[in-house]
């Protein structure tokens, strides 16, 4: 079992939340139908019962971590990276960023958020590979991704309704050098102009 997560930055610190951690200023950004529109593709509402049991469930099954995303100089609990569901046969895992508290919006906070939950994966969980995918018209967290030095990998037409309208997806990756060379690397960042232009 890890020792309780905790990792620093210039302006961040991510640090493991534990299901009694949850604040009502958290649950107010899952209850947020704009910031939800990106976060989640079901649509499903996220209620604290849910949130919990997650945190727990992912905690005691070694394949979820929720981490809080706190400001340095504030202290302020401001969103959450989620580390999960590792696959740990493959060492891979999806990686999703909130940020939650909207005084912090615009500020390149979300890009150091990334990189300090990728150190998180390929420093202290030792994964190979992580992915993620958004819709096409989240331009701000494709760009705060690809900031962190995660590669555009792909587009699939069509993938998600919205408005009842296609809108394409847009897959994303980073890889941990220590399993990938830097010519892997590099062949596929300048691919990643195939998929996607800005």
């Amino acid at each position: 079992m890890l020792e309780r997560i905790y990792i620093a930055g210039p302006f961040l610190c991510l640090q493991e939340l534990e299901a009694e951690a949850i604040t009502d200023d958290m649950m107010e950004w899952f209850q947020d139908m704009e910031l939800m529109r990106f976060y989640t593709n079901s649509g499903r509402r996220i209620d604290r019962d849910a949130l919990s049991q997650a945190i727990r469930t992912g905690k005691e099954n070694g394949d979820n971590y929720t981490l809080g995303i706190y400001h340095n100089e504030s202290g302020c609990l401001i969103g959450t990276v989620k580390l999960g569901h590792i696959n740990w046969r493959h060492r891979i895992s999806d990686l999703a960023t909130l940020i939650g508290d909207r005084r912090f919006y615009g500020k390149g906070l979300a890009s150091e958020a990334v990189a300090l939950g990728t150190r998180v994966a390929f420093e202290q969980l030792d994964l190979r590979a992580l992915h993620t995918s958004m819709y096409m018209s989240n331009v701000a967290s494709i760009k705060a991704y690809r900031k962190a030095g995660w590669i555009i990998e792909g587009r699939i037409k069509g993938y998600y309704i919205v408005d009842g309208k296609p809108e394409d997806q847009i897959l994303e990756g980073c890889y941990n050098p220590k399993y990938f060379s830097e010519e892997e690397i590099r062949d596929l960042r300048e691919k990643s102009k195939l998929y996607y232009e800005g």
